[in-house]
């Protein structure tokens, strides 16, 4: 009998017959990804005078079943800089190192510059196409949130192509059919933002927060939500709760259950 380590965990050669290890062998295709498993839904950004808010579920759905549900999307960087995650979560933990060592490079940096939300997203942006054409893309939508090089209000977004849009108001997921129209409401062009207010800001997001939680099975009722503003910086709460939720509207939904039209 074959007493060597490793053969440990093995059948006996001489019972079952030679052990085939051909399957350890890598001489098939590359493979990457090709459909995210553990995935965030949407986040929700729009610009106001001073600042933009941010925010997005804390629920990380495996497949169709509501897995996690304390998974925060939103990542801080720096003072002037949120980033928000929609997608692949392990994607999303991928950036958020790559994140934090760019961070710590540009702490200790003698430069006397810090990056601001337009240079993040230009590096997520560059990173997002690099891996597209690699042909091994990483399957996030993300929203930058924060403040430009002048202090200015900054929001855009990078797609898993690299592609980048910018906006008063930007949405990912399911949030881009539900809550694109309300926010638009709000701002629809660059030139509305110098009218809203921050407490209109937050006062839409919490209700796009809240028409997802209803019509999104892949929404939860706790969110995670920054203001950044110059005065303030940062202000981010990670386990916020919606408020005055109503289902009396279900009543006239027709078609689904034991209803009859």
């Amino acid at each position: 009998m074959n007493h060597m380590p490793q053969t440990w965990g093995r059948p006996r050669d001489d019972y079952y017959g030679p052990y085939d290890s051909s399957y350890l062998l890598s001489n098939g295709p590359k493979a990457h990804t090709s459909s995210p498993v553990v995935t965030g839904t949407s986040v929700l950004a729009v610009k106001f005078k001073d600042g933009v808010v941010i925010a997005a579920d804390n629920l990380a759905s495996y497949g169709s079943l509501a897995r996690f549900t304390d998974v925060k999307r939103l990542r801080t960087f720096n003072r002037r800089t949120v980033v928000g995650f929609g997608g692949d979560v392990s994607d999303m933990q991928y950036l958020d190192r790559l994140l934090l060592s760019l961070d710590i490079d540009e702490n200790y940096s003698s430069s006397g510059h810090d990056l601001n939300a337009r240079n993040v997203h230009t590096y997520l942006s560059k990173v997002m196409y690099k891996r597209r054409t690699d042909i091994n893309p990483l399957w996030n939508h993300i929203l930058v949130a924060g403040l430009d090089s002048n202090d200015r209000p900054f929001l855009s977004s990078v797609d898993l192509l690299g592609t980048t849009f910018s906006s008063p108001t930007l949405a990912t997921g399911f949030g881009a059919h539900l809550a694109q129209p309300l926010l638009r409401k709000l701002a629809d062009r660059e030139s509305a933002v110098e009218a809203v207010t921050r407490e209109q800001a937050v006062t839409a997001i919490k209700e796009c927060m809240k028409v997802l939680f209803y019509r999104d099975a892949r929404s939860l009722d706790r969110y995670s939500i920054a203001v950044i503003t110059k005065e303030a910086g940062v202000e981010l709460k990670e386990d916020e709760q919606l408020e005055k939720q109503s289902w009396a509207f279900a009543e006239m939904i027709k078609g689904y259950g034991t209803q009859t039209v």
